[in-house]
């Protein structure tokens, strides 16, 4: 009968929790333009455009920036943010592809030769998750 109550009642519960992300970003530069945030869960789908998991947008504002994700389900994720200061909500970046907007990533940082792996970014979540980006 308890094993009954667990898969009926709590069981559902459990499988299909969703969780809140709330990404800080800090060293904004300016109040111009927004702060756009990319949730992966894929290293296939990572830093690719056409495959964010989800996305959101804030206010740029110079300092300190909180931007709230919430039902995500529990699992492995990679952040990736940027700065669009010109507002025309896409990264811009010179003839060589290098970002000329700030550009971060949730544990991995820019290397010289490009941007981090997507497992070097990962963090999982199984729970209201907290954390902290700079530029």
């Amino acid at each position: 009968m308890r094993k009954m109550l667990f898969f009926t009642v709590l069981a559902p519960l459990w499988v299909f929790s969703q969780n809140t992300i709330s990404v800080h970003i800090n060293n904004v530069q300016s109040n111009e333009g927004q702060i756009k945030v990319a949730i992966y869960d894929s290293d296939d789908s990572f830093l690719s455009f056409e495959q964010v998991y989800r996305g959101s947008n804030v206010k740029a504002q110079k300092g300190q920036v909180i931007l709230r994700m919430e039902d995500i389900p529990s699992g492995e994720y990679a952040l990736a943010v940027f700065h669009d200061e010109n507002g025309n909500g896409k990264l811009d970046t010179n003839w060589l592809g290098i970002p000329k907007e700030r550009v971060a990533f949730s544990h991995g940082k820019m290397k010289t030769f490009g941007p981090p792996k997507y497992k070097e970014c990962a963090f999982k979540v199984t729970a209201d998750h907290q954390i902290s980006i700079d530029f």
